[in-house]
């Protein structure tokens, strides 16, 4: 007779979410296989309770307490399939630390997923907000996932195109609860080209060839990069970069470049992206703080929970950072982290 994970009761929840907000789930489950996954959500269904799937907690707000049951996913493992010539495929469960299976790839010498070092968060939660930095996107080497649709309540394997992916999009935001996530794979090679264009990852390079760089070096590189620039979590509460950078149409672009010469953007294929952070910059947030949240005074778009703060004062400093960029510039930014409501926001 198979053993089924404990149904916990009135579980604190502000050291599973990287901002470290204050908040309850009236239940709790940790998960460590697709099966305890399945038995989980039928016991949510059968009692009618909610169900939010919870990962590092890295991407997410709580706004107040769950009133239903959070699973968190603890599927591990990591495994090399398909290894041929300089090619392989790398399977990581969902629960797997994504900083980690970076080092992981790299050591091993294995290119693709080296710009996305020191990145929170699980390799579950990494296909759903299509995880970028440095040049590169989880995108450009994920194969396929496995997933449960709870929709039909079986186990499907989605590969690259059918996850429709865009910058931080994919079809499980566009389909929120639907689809929990179990094991992702990595198409990886010890041949592609580095991608070392970002001027940051240039300038602390140096004029060392690319010939000479190994995957880990890269990612040494970029982890040396963000711990200079960004917070670190376990040290000031923060969910990472809070904001997407916005993307606008040429003509917007040219009609904001008149106006604001020195406006730093990033050519596309579609339009033009924006630096948020610039943006935010410019309207005076940097720096800010009040009791309880505030702005990195390093880096714009992280907002950082340095005394306490709950889920609303996070949101509030959000909402009032989108309207004064709003007003400014005219232009709309769109939170990253997703919003747990509590019931006072339902």
């Amino acid at each position: 007779m198979s053993q089924h994970p404990d149904i916990r009761e009135n579980v604190e929840l502000e050291a599973l979410n990287t901002l470290h907000v204050p908040a309850r789930a009236r239940f709790f489950v940790e998960v460590h296989s697709a099966e305890e996954l399945v038995w989980a959500l039928d016991w949510a269904a059968e009692r009618d309770h909610k169900v939010l799937i919870l990962g590092g907690g890295s991407n997410l707000v709580f706004a107040g307490d769950f009133d239903g049951l959070v699973v968190r996913l603890a599927i591990r493992g990591r495994c090399w399939e398909h290894v041929e010539d300089h090619r392989a495929t790398l399977a990581l469960g969902a629960g797997e630390n994504w900083h980690e299976a970076v080092l992981y790839a790299s050591r091993a010498g294995y290119r693709g997923i080296e710009n996305l070092a020191l990145i929170p968060g699980t390799a579950g939660a990494a296909p759903v907000q299509n995880i970028g930095a440095y040049g590169v996107e989880l995108c450009d080497c994920l194969e396929s996932v496995t997933a449960l649709d709870r929709k039909t309540g079986e186990l499907i394997t989605l590969d690259n195109a059918e996850c429709r992916f865009a910058y931080r999009d994919s079809l499980f935001k566009h389909t929120p609860g639907r689809y929990v996530i179990t094991e992702i794979r990595l198409g990886l090679s010890r041949s592609r080209p580095l991608v070392l264009g970002y001027r940051d990852l240039e300038d602390y390079l140096g004029d060392t060839p690319q010939s000479a760089l190994t995957p880990l070096q890269v990612a040494e590189a970029v982890m040396a990069i963000r711990r200079r620039k960004l917070p670190d979590p376990a040290i000031i509460p923060n969910a990472g970069s809070f904001f997407k950078n916005p993307v606008v149409d040429g003509a917007t672009f040219e009609t904001l470049k008149a106006r604001h010469p020195e406006i730093v953007a990033y050519p596309q294929e579609q339009g033009v992206k924006l630096a948020a952070a610039w943006l935010i910059d410019q309207c005076g947030w940097k720096g800010f703080r009040n009791a309880r949240v505030g702005v990195h005074n390093r880096q714009a778009l992280v907002l950082i929970n340095h005394s306490g703060g709950n889920g609303s004062d996070i949101l509030s400093l959000a909402k009032k950072i989108g309207q004064s960029v709003e007003r400014r510039f005219g232009v709309s930014l769109e939170m990253e982290p997703g919003i747990v409501a509590g019931p006072t926001t339902m």
